[in-house]
C-alpha cells in the first residue's frame, strides 16, 4: 500500500478537520495553561480514536496508547506525539498495515511522532532494557482498542518497576546526574534548557517515577504548581518560536514574556528560576531518601534485628546532640524530642549552624516544623543569634545546601525581608554565574576561607552576605545597599561602628578592583581617594577580603593572578597612606638602564624596537624567581623541553608551575603621530590582549633633537604561542609609515567569521572620571568588547588632538571598561569643557 493510498482511507475520518481545530485552539487565545494542554490532548485523543476506528473495523487483540508527556496528557503547541501500537502478536502483516493507516496522516500535517509497534512482552522487554522506555511507559494512557490489553500492561509495567526499584532508582538518579553534568541548573542559567537542564521538566518527571515506586516520594507542596509554571512557559515558547524547542534563547524571552502577561525577560527568567529551585530541592530531599531507604534495605536482617527497638521490630534510629535542641539522625539534622520551636527564636539560626558544622543536610520535617511554629527574633537579634549566623555562613561549601532549605520554606526572607527583592534575580552578565542571591552564599563561601585573615571575620561574612543586596532597587545598588546595610546591621545587633564598617564594606565592595584595573596607582591622587573612601587600616583589610570573595564567587573571568596583584599594590599603597605616610608626589620614574638602551636604539635605526618580558606569579611556598624574565626580544632561549623561560608550561626547581601574569612588550619607537593606534592595531591583528598600557616621551642624549616613545604594555596571547619578533616589528614598521591597512584587514577577519545573532548590545558610553587625577584628564570607556577595540579608540584619541600618558584595559565578560590618561601636548590635564568634548568625539567614534 503506498502513502497516497493511506492517506485518502483515512481523510474522511476527520470530521470537522482537526488541523483547523486544532489550530482554531491554539490562536483564539481564549484558553492557556492547564486548559488549552488538556483540550489539545483531547482533541488529539478523538482524532487519533477515529484514525484507529476507521483503520482496524473494530477488531480485538491491538490498542493504540499514549505514553510519555502524551500520556500524561502533556500536550505543548508543538509537542511531538509518543504513541505506542499495541498487539497481542497474532497477526503482523495486519498490524504493519495498520501502522502505516496511523502513522501517515500524523507525518502528512507536520506534526512530530515518536512510535512504536510492540506486543506486552515486547514492551516488558524493552522497558526493562531501557529506563527512558520504562518511564515513558510508566505514564501509558488509553487511547482506543482492547482497553483489555492496555490495562493489563499497564499493570505488568508498575508491577516490574515496583519490583526491580531497588535496581532501577539508582540507574535513574545517575542519569539525571549526568544529564545535570551536561545541561546545567536551570535556575542560574541565561539560557536555559527547560527540559533536560537540573531542575527541569525531565527532573519533575523523574519524580513521579521514584512516587510510582512507592519506595520513597517527593515533597508535594508546590511542586504541581513548579511544574505548571515550565510547561506554560514551554507553551508560550512554542507560539512565539513555531518550533518545538525547549531552550529559553535569549532573543525570544521578551517575546514568551509578553505572552504570559509577565512585565520582561527578567520577570520570566525568575519565575522560571523559582519553578526550577522547588524542582531542584525536591529532588534533593527525595534522593537522600531514596538512598536511607536503600541503605537500609541492604542492612542483613540478623543484624536489623539486633538493632530493632521495640516497636514492632523497627530498627532504633541514633540520635547525637549536635547543639541545644538539634541532633543529627540518619544522616540528617533533625530537631530534639524535648525541642520547643515556639519558645526558642534563635533555633531555626542554631540547626542551620549546626548542619552547616557538621556538613549535613537540615531535614525537610525540621525545617518545615520550625517554619510553621518558630517565634520570630526580637529586633535587635540578641547576641546568639546573630553568633549563630556567623557559624553558619562561616562554615564553607555546606552553607549552600542548608541556606537552600530554609529557603526553600521561607524561612530566610522572614530572617531577612530584604532578601525577597534579589531572591532568583537574574544576572544579565556572562561575567556572573549565578544569580544575584545565589551569588551572596557563594561569596560567604569564598569569605569563609579569608577568616583567618581579617580581624573581625563576623563582619567580613555578613558583608560577603550583604554587599549586592542593594540589587533589587533602582539606581546604583551600591549606594542602595549601603542603606540596606546599616539597617541590616542595626537588626542584627551590631553598634554603631559596626554597622558604619558593614556599610562602608558594602557602599564600596567594587572600589579596590575598580581603582586597581582602571586606574593610574602611581597617581597619589588615586591612592588618597582610595584611602578618604575606606577610612581606616582594619577596614580596608575588610574590603581586600571581601573584594576578592566577590570575584571568586563571580566566575573564572572575575578574578585572575594579574587583578589580585593589581589590587594587592593598591591595598599596600592605601595600608601606607592610612598609616600615616604621605602618599609620594611622584614625578615620572627615572628610565631604567634597559628604557635607555631601546630608546638609543630606536633613535639610531629611525624604526620601533622591541623588547619583550614573561611575569609569572610564582606558587604558595615554591622557591622566589625574580620578577621579569628577558626574552631577548620575542623569542627566548629554550630548554631541553622545548619550553621557553616565559612558557606557562615551565616549572622551576620544586616542580611548581607558575602562573602567568602576562608578558611586558616594551616598544621604543621616535615620537610621532599615530603610535597608539599603530600599536594597537598590530596587535589586534596578531590576536594579542592588552592588559595595561603606559606610554612617556624619552629625552635623548644632550644635543640631540627630538624624543624618543617608550610604550610599557602588559600583553597576552588570545590562543597559540606569541609571534615572532620579526614579524611583529616588520608589521608595526608598515602601520607607522601607512602601508599596513590595520582597519581593512581587521574588517576582512571580521567578515571571516562573522558574529552569531544574539542581543543587541547597549550603545558605548565614554565619560571624563571627575578629579580623577591631578596630573591627566581620565576619560573613561564602556563599550562592547571586539577585536580592534583598543585601535579604534586609540585612533579617536589621536583625532582628538590628545596625548594618551596611561591606559587602564579591562574585560568583564563581553564588556571592556578601559581608562585613558590623557594631556594636552603639554603635558598638562584639559579643561573641563575640553575633555567634554574629547569624550563626546570617541563615543561618537565609537558608535559610527
Amino acid at each position: 500500500m503506498t502513502r497516497t493510498d493511506v492517506t485518502e482511507e483515512t481523510e474522511g475520518s476527520e470530521p470537522g478537520g482537526y488541523a483547523a481545530a486544532r489550530l482554531r485552539l491554539l490562536t483564539e487565545g481564549a484558553r492557556s495553561g492547564p486548559p488549552r494542554r488538556r483540550a489539545l490532548a483531547e482533541l488529539t485523543d478523538d482524532w487519533l480514536a477515529g484514525l484507529f476506528g476507521a483503520a482496524t473495523g473494530g477488531h480485538t487483540g491491538v490498542s493504540l496508547v499514549a505514553v510519555g508527556g502524551y500520556g500524561r496528557g502533556e500536550l505543548s503547541p508543538r509537542s511531538d506525539l509518543d504513541l505506542l501500537l499495541l498487539h497481542d502478536g497474532r497477526d503482523d502483516k495486519a498490524v504493519a498495515a495498520l501502522a502505516d493507516r496511523l502513522w501517515y496522516p500524523v507525518w502528512d500535517l507536520g506534526l512530530d511522532l515518536d512510535h512504536s509497534v510492540r506486543t506486552p512482552q515486547q514492551a516488558r522487554k524493552t522497558a526493562g532494557e531501557d529506563l527512558k522506555v520504562q518511564l515513558g511507559l510508566l505514564d501509558a494512557r488509553h487511547l482506543a482498542g482492547d482497553l483489555g490489553l492496555t490495562s493489563a500492561l499497564r499493570t505488568a509495567v508498575l508491577a516490574d518497576w515496583r519490583n526491580q526499584a531497588p535496581q532501577r532508582l539508582p540507574e535513574l538518579r545517575d542519569l539525571c546526574a549526568e544529564r545535570a553534568e551536561r545541561q546545567g541548573e536551570l535556575r542560574f542559567l541565561l539560557e536555559p534548557d527547560l527540559k533536560e537542564a537540573r531542575g527541569g521538566l525531565r527532573d519533575a518527571t523523574a519524580l513521579r517515577a521514584v512516587a510510582a515506586s512507592w519506595l520513597a516520594d517527593a515533597p508535594r507542596e508546590g511542586l504541581a504548581d513548579a511544574r505548571r509554571r515550565l510547561l506554560d512557559v514551554r507553551d508560550a515558547l512554542h507560539l512565539a518560536t513555531g518550533r518545538a524547542t525547549d531552550r529559553l534563547a535569549l532573543q525570544e524571552q521578551d517575546e514568551v514574556a509578553a505572552g504570559l502577561g509577565l512585565l520582561d525577560g527578567d520577570a520570566l527568567l525568575r519565575q522560571v528560576y523559582e519553578a526550577a529551585r522547588v524542582i531542584s530541592y525536591a529532588g534533593d530531599v527525595t534522593w537522600r531518601e531514596v538512598g536511607r531507604v536503600l541503605r537500609s534495605r541492604s542492612v542483613r536482617p540478623r543484624l536489623r534485628a539486633m538493632m530493632s527497638g521495640r516497636n514492632g521490630g523497627k530498627p532504633a534510629a541514633e540520635r547525637s546532640p549536635l547543639a541545644e535542641g538539634v541532633v543529627e539522625q540518619d544522616g540528617e539534622v533533625v530537631l530534639a524530642r524535648t525541642a520547643r520551636p515556639e519558645r526558642d527564636p534563635v533555633l531555626p539560626l542554631r540547626a542551620a549552624a549546626a548542619a552547616a558544622q557538621a556538613g549535613l543536610p537540615l531535614s525537610l520535617h525540621a525545617v518545615r516544623r520550625l517554619a510553621a511554629t518558630a517565634r520570630p527574633l526580637p529586633t535587635p537579634w540578641p547576641a546568639e543569634a546573630r553568633e549563630q549566623l556567623v557559624t553558619l555562613l562561616g562554615s564553607g561549601r555546606p552553607t549552600v545546601q542548608v541556606w537552600e532549605a530554609l529557603e526553600a520554606e521561607g524561612l530566610v526572607t522572614r530572617l531577612l525581608p530584604d532578601w525577597e527583592r534579589v531572591r532568583c534575580r537574574p544576572q544579565r552578565n556572562a561575567v556572573h554565574l549565578w544569580t544575584v542571591d545565589r551569588h551572596l552564599i557563594e561569596t560567604a563561601v569564598r569569605a569563609a576561607g579569608f577568616t583567618r585573615r581579617v580581624h573581625r571575620p563576623d563582619l567580613l561574612l555578613v558583608a560577603a552576605l550583604l554587599h549586592d543586596i542593594g540589587k533589587g532597587w533602582p539606581g546604583d545598588h551600591s549606594v542602595a545597599g549601603e542603606t540596606i546595610a546599616r539597617d541590616v546591621a542595626a537588626r542584627f545587633g551590631f553598634d554603631r561602628a559596626d554597622a558604619a564598617v558593614l556599610a562602608t564594606l558594602v557602599r564600596h565592595h567594587l572600589l579596590l578592583v575598580e581603582t586597581a584595573t582602571r586606574r593610574d596607582l602611581d597617581d597619589p591622587a588615586t591612592v588618597r581617594a582610595v584611602a578618604a573612601a575606606v577610612g581606616t587600616e582594619r577596614t580596608l583589610e575588610l574590603l581586600h577580603a571581601l573584594t576578592e570573595a566577590d570575584a571568586l564567587a563571580t566566575g573564572p573571568a572575575a578574578w585572575s593572578s594579574w587583578r589580585g596583584s593589581l589590587v594587592a599594590d593598591l591595598v599596600k599603597r592605601v595600608a601606607g597612606v592610612l598609616a600615616g605616610e604621605p602618599a609620594a608626589e611622584t614625578e615620572a620614574a627615572a628610565p631604567t638602564a634597559e628604557h635607555e638602551r631601546l630608546a638609543v636604539e630606536a633613535f639610531r635605526t629611525g624604526g620601533p624596537v622591541l623588547a619583550l618580558r614573561a611575569q609569572t606569579e610564582p606558587p604558595a611556598d615554591s622557591p622566589q624567581p625574580s620578577d621579569l624574565s628577558d626574552l631577548s626580544g620575542l623569542s627566548g632561549p629554550a630548554d631541553a623541553s622545548g619550553r621557553g623561560p616565559g612558557d606557562p608550561g615551565a616549572v622551576d626547581p620544586a616542580g611548581n608551575v607558575p602562573e602567568p601574569l602576562g608578558v611586558e612588550l616594551l616598544i621604543a619607537v621616535p615620537d610621532q603621530a599615530g603610535v597608539l593606534p599603530a600599536v594597537a592595531g598590530v596587535l589586534a591583528l596578531h590576536r594579542l590582549t592588552v592588559r595595561t598600557a603606559e606610554l612617556r616621551s624619552l629625552p635623548l642624549p644632550d644635543g640631540v633633537d627630538g624624543s624618543v616613545l617608550l610604550l610599557d604594555w602588559r600583553v597576552s596571547a588570545q590562543y597559540g604561542s606569541l609571534p615572532q619578533a620579526a614579524r611583529l616589528r616588520a608589521d608595526l614598521v608598515r602601520a607607522l609609515d601607512g602601508t599596513l591597512d590595520i582597519a581593512g584587514r581587521l574588517a576582512e577577519r571580521d567578515a571571516a567569521h562573522p558574529r552569531r545573532r544574539g542581543v543587541e548590545p547597549p550603545p558605548p558610553r565614554v565619560t571624563v572620571a571627575p578629579a580623577a587625577s591631578r596630573l591627566a584628564t581620565v576619560i573613561e570607556v564602556r563599550a562592547q568588547d571586539a577585536p580592534g577595540l583598543l585601535f579604534r579608540l586609540g585612533r579617536a584619541l589621536e583625532a582628538a588632538g590628545v596625548r594618551v600618558r596611561s591606559a587602564h584595559v579591562s574585560t568583564l565578560g563581553a564588556n571592556a571598561v578601559d581608562a585613558f590618561y590623557v594631556t594636552r601636548g603639554e603635558g598638562v590635564p584639559l579643561p573641563g569643557e575640553e575633555a567634554a568634548s574629547v569624550a563626546r568625539e570617541v563615543e561618537e567614534s565609537l558608535r559610527g
